[in-house]
């Protein structure tokens, strides 16, 4: 009977070094990437919107960016939480090259990425916070998808409205904001930053319940 119980011991310690540690993720580290195309000619397009929010987020915390691998890389402090910020440095339809990298470097689970991205079909100066969802013809989160093998990720959606003709897509995504579009666009920059910390201190739910009006 000794011989038994030493025997299995022995196997209950094999089999536990096997098992993923759960204490490997920091439960106070958040990764937020923002969507676009890197390069002074996508500066203030439609499809640069996530980049605009997490400048914004930064530039808040006085944070500088650098540029690490796959992305340009900062961080801010907030209620205790670390909120990693990336704006991938592979183009828009590489997206989840980085998304993939910087969750597997900074030891972030699924449940705290927050994507921000770019979405033509809300209107201008409009934002929604969800939980999961499909890329919805978006290349940035076709590439996600893809990479991560899942989409049960959280994204915010920062609404560029859809004022083109058929066949434009790309040149009106590729355009830049009019003055009368940046202003409405703005002040949801700044409710963005606001539901990005949410996000990261009192959960998407309540987030969810506070910023998608």
């Amino acid at each position: 009977m000794q011989a038994d119980n030493f025997t299995m011991q022995l196997l209950k310690r094999l089999f536990k070094g096997c098992k993923p540690d759960r204490h490997t993720y920091d439960d106070m580290k958040y990764l937020i990437v923002g969507l676009g195309n890197i390069g002074t000619e996508y500066q203030g397009t439609r499809h640069n919107a996530g980049f605009m929010v997490v400048d914004s987020l930064a530039d808040r915390h006085q944070a500088r960016w650098t540029l690490q691998r796959r992305a340009y890389r900062t961080e801010i402090k907030h209620q205790g939480r670390t909120l990693v910020l990336i704006k991938p440095t592979t183009f828009m339809n590489l997206s989840g090259e980085a998304v993939r990298y910087w969750m597997q470097a900074e030891k972030v689970p699924i449940d705290k990425l927050l994507i921000v991205v770019d979405d033509i079909a809300l209107p201008l100066g409009t934002i929604r916070l969800k939980k999961q969802g499909g890329a919805g013809g978006h290349n940035g989160l076709r590439s996600i998808e893809s990479l991560l093998g899942r989409s049960d990720y959280c994204r915010l959606r920062i609404g560029v409205g859809n004022d083109f003709g058929r066949g434009h897509q790309i040149e009106y995504v590729l355009g830049a904001f009019s003055p009368a579009e940046q202003a409405l666009l703005d002040p949801q920059i700044d409710n963005a930053c606001e539901a990005i910390t949410c996000f990261a201190t009192q959960g998407p739910d309540r987030a969810m319940n506070l910023f998608n009006k």
